[in-house]
């Protein structure tokens, strides 16, 4: 890790509860609600709380516990507007965006906000919502060529007066967008978010992406792909952020925590979890080498959909804190956060969990490693 990198203090992101249904797939309860007033209510008691971002979740269609589902680009735009601090980044895929329509609601969105949208774009594992949509369905890897083309259109929209263009996907002739966005120091662009764990997904974002999103992972998952991600972009003569998935049960002792994680996994909604594996099976082992989203997930993980509970920020605060802290030394830039019960976890974190997690990060800074890091497991 580069001193440069250490001394920047990581950053916190949620998700949206923009889905109905809550972040598990469990019929335990999950205070929550995907209604906007009740989220204008978590966006500022977040704010308040140490995040700095906030991730729209997609989803289009009636599916795996998410009965209803606001579209996270007029929702994060609501959000933005109600809230003074926080960046919103909009999930979107391409195919059923076209790079300069998003790339124009983006600039809207960064002037209305004074420079607060981002974008994740999501190359899309759910066949049915581009077939039930009459979009074409393409091959894993075509997917990621199709997303990597979207992310050179849409910074050349928002960067170069007179864009051109000439891909597989998409060409653009001699196109300016104005006006342009909200001018940011330090920032070229409204920031690209990407995800997917696959080889095709980290070859894409070390060449064009600003953030690599992960899927919840252990410590050697996730010290992979920021080595497999960091190799490509050094190629190319980039560098990339990594933001990290995970599912944060906090409590007074690690028994009640897990006790938690064991009452949303034996309540698990099995017919939902399992058509969700279904679903998202050829995601994965789709790919050539088996390392595409969900290729090794089971059950339990796919319980929290985005394999959150492999994270392992389980346990009490300073349990969770030193595991944060140990993530950020092997390149975690930011850490994407879900939640049971989300006003009252979301207080919790920024009161307990936050001020360790800044107390080990000034220890890591003065001597290159936190205060009692052989808790982190």
């Amino acid at each position: 890790m580069s001193d440069a990198h250490r001394a920047e203090p990581l950053k916190f992101a949620y998700w949206v509860p923009n889905v109905s249904g809550g972040l598990v797939t469990s019929k335990i309860e999950q205070r929550t609600d995907f209604g906007f007033d009740y989220n204008r209510e978590l966006a500022a008691l977040a704010e308040r709380n140490g995040f700095e971002y906030a991730l729209s979740q997609v989803r289009y269609a009636s599916s795996y516990g998410a009965a209803q589902q606001h579209d996270p680009a007029a929702f994060s735009l609501g959000l933005l507007l109600a809230t003074e601090r926080l960046k919103l980044i909009v999930a979107a895929h391409p195919g059923l965006w076209h790079p300069a329509i998003l790339a124009k609601f983006g600039i809207t969105a960064d002037l209305l906000s004074g420079g607060r949208f981002a974008v994740n774009i999501v190359s899309g594992w759910f066949k049915d919502e581009f077939t039930g949509l009459g979009e074409p369905w393409l091959e894993h890897d075509e997917r990621y060529r199709r997303t990597e083309e979207f992310i050179r259109v849409l910074r050349g929209l928002w960067t170069r007066p007179g864009f051109d263009f000439s891909g597989d996907f998409y060409r653009i002739h001699d196109f300016s967008l104005r006006p342009q966005p909200h001018p940011v120091p330090g920032r070229a662009h409204p920031e690209i978010f990407q995800g997917g764990n696959s080889t095709a997904a980290r070859q894409v974002a070390g060449r064009v992406s600003d953030w690599y999103f992960s899927n919840g992972k252990d410590f050697d998952g996730f010290t992979e792909q920021v080595t497999d991600v960091r190799a490509v972009a050094a190629e190319h003569g980039r560098t990339v952020r990594f933001g990290l998935n995970g599912f944060l049960i906090a409590r007074d002792t690690e028994a009640q925590a897990r006790d938690v994680l064991r009452q949303i996994v034996e309540q698990a909604d099995t017919e939902a979890v399992e058509g969700f594996r279904a679903a998202v099976r050829q995601a994965g082992k789709s790919t050539s080498d088996g390392k595409g989203m969900w290729a090794d997930s089971g059950f339990a993980d796919l319980v929290q959909y985005n394999d959150g509970f492999r994270t392992g920020l389980i346990g009490t605060p300073e349990q969770i804190a030193h595991r944060i802290v140990e993530y950020k030394k092997r390149g975690a830039d930011l850490i994407l956060l879900g939640f049971l019960h989300y006003l009252d976890d979301v207080e919790h974190f920024g009161r307990h969990v936050l001020p360790i997690v800044r107390e080990l990060e000034a220890e890591l800074d003065r001597t290159g490693d936190p205060l009692g890091a052989g808790n982190a497991r």
